[in-house]
C-alpha cells in the first residue's frame, strides 16, 4: 500500500489547519522481537531499556502542529542496516572502550597533519536514509505548507546531521552534548601576521556572561536561567544559534544544564526552546501506537507484512485523534479506549441485527446502538435529561 501518500492525504484533508504553524520532527522507535525470522531483525539501542535489544527499528517523520501541540506521523520506514553499517557501528563502539596506557605523545600538532575540510562531508547510511525520506516528503507537501525546520534529538547534534538537513533546504534544531567545546567568536585585534583569529574564549557553562542572559524563571527552589548566543564549534562549519538552559536548586546548590542549537541564527531563544520541546510529541505517537494499535504486538515476519503492520498502527494514531476531536466537544473525557469500545459495540449490534428476521424501527435501533456502545466504555456517557 502507498502508506506515505495515504498518511499525508489524511493529514492534509482532516488534520491540517491553514492558519497554524508546523514543524517537521523525526525520531526512531524500537520494537522488541524474540523470533529469528522477522524481516529486519537486528540489535538496536532502546532508551526504555538503556541498552541494545533484539528487535525492529522504524524511523518516522511527523508534522507537529505548533498551536495544537500535536504530532501527526506522515512517513514511516523500517531501518535496515547493511553489513558495512554494522561494521562501522561496531568499530565506533570499540573505539570508546578504555585503551591501555601508553607513552604520551609530545605536545603540539603531529608533523605532517593537515586541516580537514568541513564542507567535504560523506553522509553515513543512516543520514542518507533520513535525507531520502525528508526529500520525498517535502516534494509531496510543497503545495500544502511550507516547512523551515527539522527537529531531531541529541543523536543528531553534529556537523554531518546539520549538513544533511541543510541539503534538504531546512534548518536543524537539535541538542548538543553537555560537554560540547563551544567558543565565542574572536573580537580581538589581528596580530598582523597569519590568518585572522576565528575562535575566542571557550564558553564555561558554570560561568556564562550576563550579557547572554535572556530570561530567569523561579519555580519553588528551582531557578532556570536561559542564555542565548551565536557560538562556534570546531566540528561545525557554520556558527550556531545556541540556547543554554541552566537549572539550579537554590537550596542544595545542585545544577544541570542543557545545550540546544539551531542552524537558523535568527530564531529567538523562547521559540527555539519551545520547538525542541514539541519534538517530544512524536514520542507520544509511539506510545499510543504501542499501547493501543499493536505496534509492539504484531507477529508478521515478511517485509511487506512488517511494513503494513507498522504503518497501519501509526496511521491509526492519526485516525483516532480525529475521532476524539469530533466527540470531545460534547464529551471531554472521551478516550482512545472509549473509541475502541464504541466501534466494537457498533459492530456487535450490526452483526446481531443482520440475523433478525425483521429489523427494528430506526428510533429503537439508535437506542440499542447507543446503549450497547456504552457498555465497554471507560468513561460512561453523561445522560441527557429531557424537559419532560
Amino acid at each position: 500500500m502507498p502508506w506515505a501518500a495515504l498518511c499525508l492525504v489524511f493529514v492534509q484533508r482532516q488534520l491540517h489547519r491553514a492558519h497554524h504553524g508546523y514543524l517537521l520532527a523525526g525520531d526512531a522507535v524500537v520494537v522488541t522481537k524474540a523470533g529469528k525470522d522477522t524481516s529486519g531483525l537486528d540489535r538496536f539501542y532502546s532508551s526504555l531499556y538503556g541498552k541494545p535489544v533484539p528487535g525492529l527499528a522504524f524511523f518516522a517523520l511527523s508534522l507537529v502542529d505548533v498551536q495544537e501541540r500535536r504530532a501527526f506521523p506522515v512517513r514511516i520506514e523500517q531501518v535496515l542496516r547493511t553489513e558495512a553499517e554494522k561494521a562501522a557501528s561496531k568499530a565506533k563502539a570499540d573505539a570508546k572502550k578504555p585503551k591501555p596506557v601508553t607513552a604520551r605523545r609530545p605536545r603540539g600538532r603531529p608533523k605532517g597533519s593537515k586541516n580537514t575540510n568541513k564542507a567535504a562531508i560523506e553522509l553515513t547510511p543512516e543520514l542518507v536514509r533520513i535525507k531520502g525520506m525528508g526529500e520525498a516528503l517535502l516534494q509531496r507537501i510543497v503545495d500544502v505548507l511550507s516547512l523551515t525546520s527539522l527537529v531531531l534529538d541529541g543523536h543528531f547534534g553534529n556537523n554531518n546531521a546539520l549538513h544533511m538537513v541543510r541539503q534538504c533546504g531546512l534548518h536543524l534544531i537539535a541538542k548538543l552534548r553537555s560537554d560540547s567545546a563551544l567558543s565565542m567568536p574572536s573580537t580581538g585585534p589581528s596580530s598582523g601576521h597569519g590568518p585572522q583569529r576565528k575562535y575566542g574564549d571557550k564558553l564555561d557553562s558554570h560561568c556564562i556572561p550576563d550579557q547572554y542572559l535572556r530570561e530567569t524563571r523561579l519555580e519553588g527552589p528551582l531557578q532556570t536561567c536561559m542564555y542565548q548566543a551565536q557560538l562556534l564549534h570546531k566540528e561545525f562549519r557554520q556558527p550556531l544559534n545556541v540556547v543554554i538552559l541552566v537549572k539550579t536548586n537554590l537550596q542544595t546548590g545542585a545544577w544541570a544544564h542543557v545545550i540546544l542549537c539551531s542552524s537558523d541564527l535568527g530564531w529567538s531563544y523562547d521559540k527555539l526552546v519551545d520547538s525542541y520541546c514539541l519534538r517530544f510529541q512524536i514520542e507520544c505517537n509511539f506510545r499510543d501506537a504501542k499501547q493501543y494499535w499493536g505496534l509492539e504486538d504484531f507477529m508478521n515476519t515478511t517485509p511487506t507484512a512488517v511494513t503494513n503492520a507498522a504503518n497501519l498502527s501509526l496511521f491509526m494514531v492519526n485516525l483516532s485523534y480525529q475521532l476524539l476531536h469530533d466527540v470531545r466537544h460534547t464529551d471531554p473525557a472521551y478516550s482512545i479506549l472509549d473509541v475502541k469500545a464504541t466501534c466494537r459495540g457498533f459492530k456487535y449490534v450490526d452483526e446481531t441485527i443482520q440475523m433478525l428476521p425483521q429489523k427494528p424501527e430506526p428510533i429503537l435501533l439508535a437506542q440499542i446502538l447507543n446503549k450497547v456502545a456504552c457498555l465497554g466504555r471507560i468513561h460512561s456517557m453523561q445522560p441527557v435529561l429531557s424537559p419532560s
